[in-house]
């Protein structure tokens, strides 16, 4: 959420910013957010000389009362209730204009840096780093979802008779493949210094609205209604939540978490060849790694980040590429956001695998999450980020095709001490 002090300091330069994620009407919901800051201030400078005025009626009736005058001091009470009546009732006024404004900054995005370039969407997007090498099929290649039917490693139609379409299980070596990545990418994880963290899959709604899932993504998440809690999307959401109205120390920071979790997306509206077999699911699993910092430094976590997840791909030997995403194609809540694609050679296209974000004080403030300077001793907003390190289902789609040898699909070097083999027969 966009701090009230971002916005009156350099209204225009918000105003751009949300024009470049092509927020409609930017400038009247600006408007509008001062508009009702300012009833806020208002009712409160109000609340405030009511305030004052009564401790000088206080001190003029003990006055009073000791020069004998009863009725005078009576009188001067009567005026006490009133004015206490009406101090109460501007600071009701000052609580709903507090209410409407975070419930309109609610509605607001984050506000893009700079470094995100204009364009509407993913084709407006700039590569600016590819890696990998070329990999080169058989002849007569299949895409994922034929392997494995091939190998009996995943079967989609079980999935759509226990659950529904975009619930997959996994069999035998394609278990074994899923809980294999997950490893590997936990212990490279945890060899980069992030802590594991084991979540909750279910949030409150206070959770949601804490990293911006809510309102903005709300039809898209699974709700449990008898309870009001939501299945997550990501565990970016329990995680980050950890740090909910919590004043961090300075020497503690850059906090550095990471958790396997299953993610539940709805995903309406998605069909067509691009949702085929693993390349959109509404229950994935996921790693995620995140971090909380302060400004100074949140810039280098970022890089961090982006040179982390670049690893993994590399050890995979996946072909990849690097995008910063632009003002249209980026999410609610991110202030810069790279996103990583490995290429499908039977598929003929590249498949996204992660995003990793820096959402600037944007969720801190949604949080209240908060540091203490080592320096100076002031409380001030942090900085969030995360990433994906990584989401499975692409990555095995992209495995299994890129991997496909005439023998069977041959398993990654790094991965083999996870599979217990070098290749899926």
């Amino acid at each position: 959420m966009l701090t009230i002090k971002q916005i009156t300091d350099d209204k225009e330069a918000v105003i751009r910013g949300l024009e470049k994620k092509h927020f409609p009407n930017a400038r009247q919901v600006i408007d509008k957010v001062i508009e009702i800051d300012n009833q806020r201030k208002a009712a409160q400078a109000q609340a405030d000389q009511m305030l004052a005025s009564l401790k000088g009626l206080s001190k003029q009736i003990g006055a009073l009362m000791k020069e004998g005058k009863k009725e005078e001091a009576a009188a001067a009470k009567q005026q006490v209730e009133q004015i206490k009546k009406q101090a109460a009732d501007f600071d009701e006024l000052k609580k709903k204009a507090e209410e409407e404004r975070t419930q309109l900054l609610y509605t607001v995005p984050n506000v893009p840096y700079d470094l995100v370039p204009e364009g509407k969407s993913a084709e407006d997007n700039v590569v600016v780093k590819t890696g990998g090498h070329d990999t080169v099929l058989p002849e007569n290649a299949l895409p994922h979802w034929e392997l494995a039917k091939k190998y009996n490693l995943i079967d989609f139609d079980l999935g759509v008779k226990i659950t529904g379409a975009g619930f997959p299980v996994y069999i035998g070596q394609g278990a074994r493949l899923q809980r294999a990545l997950i490893n590997f990418f936990l212990d490279e994880a945890r060899a980069a210094g992030y802590t594991e963290i084991m979540p909750p899959t279910v949030v409150n709604a206070a959770s949601g609205y804490g990293t911006g899932q809510l309102p903005d993504k709300e039809g898209q998440m699974y709700h449990c209604n008898a309870d009001d809690l939501y299945l997550i999307p990501t565990a970016e959401v329990p995680v980050t939540n950890i740090y909910r109205d919590v004043i961090l120390s300075e020497k503690d920071l850059p906090i550095k978490n990471c958790a396997y979790t299953q993610c539940f997306r709805r995903e309406a509206g998605s069909y067509g060849k691009d949702v085929r077999g693993l390349n959109r699911l509404h229950e994935f699993s996921k790693i995620e790694i995140v971090r909380i910092d302060t400004p100074e430094h949140s810039e280098a976590s970022h890089q961090e980040m982006l040179n982390h997840v670049e690893g993994l791909l590399q050890k995979l030997e996946l072909p990849y590429r690097i995008l910063r995403l632009c003002g249209g194609d980026m999410s609610f809540t991110a202030a810069i956001c790279y996103d990583f694609e490995v290429y499908s050679e039977a598929q003929q296209r590249w498949l996204e695998v992660s995003s990793v974000s820096n959402f600037d004080s944007y969720q801190a403030n949604r949080l209240q999450c908060r540091y203490r300077s080592a320096e100076t001793g002031k409380i001030q907003l942090a900085h969030t980020l995360n990433g994906s390190a990584l989401a499975l289902p692409r990555i095995v789609a992209a495995l299994l095709e890129d991997f496909q040898t005439p023998d069977g699909i041959r398993i990654p070097r790094a991965l083999q001490p996870y599979m217990g083999c070098d290749m899926i027969k």
